[in-house]
């Protein structure tokens, strides 16, 4: 009989012990956090994290509105340092990534993507896809590199706004775009490099994508999300964060 009031007792403490992280995250980190994440579970299998993926902008917006996230990883620093003046992130706002930029087309479209941007203007290329910059900050630093090459007002009317990059990259892979302005983060996963090919915007044709994050006031007290915000930032998830194409701050 004690025995067995104990084995519950110790089951009672397991699950009191488990705790949730629950993290919004900008769209371009879709594949690369979630590696991490998994990463993160196999050295804390009593924590359970949960990814939710959008635009930065919808993501501020949703936090100022009270969404009980913990963690807000934002494709800028912008988003972060407002929450943070705000009071709605408790910590200094800190970049954990800077961001490339891609041009991307099917293997078999006949389009060259380094001959850009003549390639927008092919007569063959009727959709481009970017994201909105109205609220996602890849979609800003897109804006800016058409802006640089002098294209944007040749091209604007073939503009097909994604809700955020990840729906950006869907337009292009499916088909219902002919070429994309993408993060590499997402270029590099392995379905868009099976059928695409890429290439790398110079880096002095838009601002940097220096992407910034912090725990909210929801996630103040939670040891559990203070563990995970602190992994992100140790050498294991470091090394994801360069598989998937980003640059780390202070590094080149």
């Amino acid at each position: 009989m004690l025995r067995r009031v104990f084995f519950i007792l110790l089951l009672t403490f397991a699950f009191s012990k488990a705790e949730l992280i629950r993290v919004f995250a900008a769209a371009d980190l879709q594949y690369a956090l979630r590696e991490i994440a998994d990463m993160y579970k196999t050295e804390h299998p009593e924590d359970k994290v949960e990814l939710i993926f959008g635009s930065s902008g919808k993501g501020f917006a949703q936090i100022k509105s009270g969404a009980p996230y913990h963690i807000f990883f934002s494709a800028n620093m912008k988003y972060v340092e407002e929450l943070y003046k705000e009071g709605y992130i408790i910590t200094k706002p800190k970049p954990y990534a800077i961001g490339r930029l891609v041009v991307w087309v099917h293997k078999d479209s006949g389009l060259e993507p380094s001959k850009f941007p003549q390639i927008l203007l092919d007569p063959k290329v009727r959709r481009i896809a970017i994201a909105n910059w109205e609220h996602a900050p890849y979609g800003v630093a897109a804006k800016q590199v058409l802006e640089s090459y002098g294209v944007f007002d040749k091209i604007k009317d073939k503009l097909v706004l994604g809700e955020n990059v990840a729906q950006t990259a869907s337009y292009v892979y499916s088909g219902a775009a002919d070429v994309g302005i993408i993060p590499l983060s997402l270029a590099v996963a392995s379905s868009m490099e099976k059928v695409g090919t890429y290439w790398l915007v110079p880096e002095d044709k838009h601002l940097p994508i220096v992407q910034g994050y912090g725990i909210t006031k929801t996630g103040e007290n939670s040891q559990a999300v203070r563990r995970f915000y602190e992994f992100v930032g140790s050498p294991k998830a470091r090394r994801i964060f360069i598989k998937y194409g980003f640059v780390l701050p202070g590094e080149k």
